[in-house]
């Protein structure tokens, strides 16, 4: 397969339009430049392989891909079509499939934040606060690139704990329409409503630039879609990722 230039990828917005809710990678690749894109040919590819870190989309015209193209280029959580699903499991026979819940925001509750736990938008300075995130929360910044890409976004809230990060909501994939939000506690500071705090706050700048949030989540995570629905998110769809040489996260 052959890998584009961001110049190139950026042509190929008609691939993931018209939007809907749930894992926006190709958009987010072209909107903001982190990850990689792959086709079967160019110019006029008939397939295409998007990844961001670990987060594949897989569209195009059956018959163009073999399962050795696939081999050697995906580790991870794939998005596609039910057409493209005997091309992964030939590619990838221990293929699993990852039950999804896709959210969609249809009201904006009024929620207020404790003045005992400011929450702000994250600034590039504040990568050193994201970097001392535990490894059970700081998955939270891979599709910016890492925390220094997160902390410069403009697209990450924190809430604060005596002076330390204790949570942070971020627009996970930005596409043109939707952005599907991830939020992350650390451990200690769960029960204390900070997810929900962070989310509401990055659900309401998400509609200032005229995007509308979008919530992924799995169907037994039961805190994650108590968070979702404290928000005004409701059930757009039940959905598959299909997971390729990696674990399937608990809850």
């Amino acid at each position: 397969m052959i890998l584009l230039t961001p110049e190139q990828t950026a042509t190929l917005k008609n691939w993931f339009r018209p939007e809907q809710p749930g894992p926006l990678i190709g958009p987010h690749v072209i909107q903001t430049g982190h990850g990689a894109c792959f086709v079967d040919r160019w110019p006029h590819p008939q397939a295409v392989l998007v990844n961001n870190a670990g987060n594949y989309t897989l569209r195009g015209e059956l018959g163009t891909l073999s399962a050795a193209d696939l081999r050697s280029h995906i580790t991870g959580f794939v998005e596609t079509s039910k057409d493209f699903v005997p091309l992964l499991r030939a590619a990838f026979p221990e293929v699993r499939e990852w039950p999804r819940v896709i959210f969609e925001q249809r009201s904006s509750p009024s929620l207020v934040a404790s003045d005992a736990y400011p929450i702000r938008r994250l600034e590039s300075s504040d990568a050193y606060h994201l970097w001392g995130l535990s490894p059970a929360v700081d998955w939270i910044g891979k599709t910016w690139g890492g925390m220094s890409g997160l902390a410069s976004s403009g697209f990450a809230w924190g809430a604060f704990v005596k002076g330390q990060l204790a949570s942070v909501a971020c627009s996970f994939f930005v596409g043109e329409t939707y952005e599907d939000i991830g939020v992350v506690t650390e451990p200690e500071f769960r029960g204390l409503g900070l997810s929900t705090a962070c989310a509401h706050t990055l659900c309401g700048d998400t509609q200032t630039r005229g995007h509308r949030p979008c919530w992924s989540t799995s169907p037994d995570n039961t805190a994650s879609i108590r968070v979702g629905e404290k928000l005004g998110f409701a059930v757009q769809r039940y959905d598959l990722l299909y997971a390729v040489g990696v674990g399937i996260p608990e809850g």
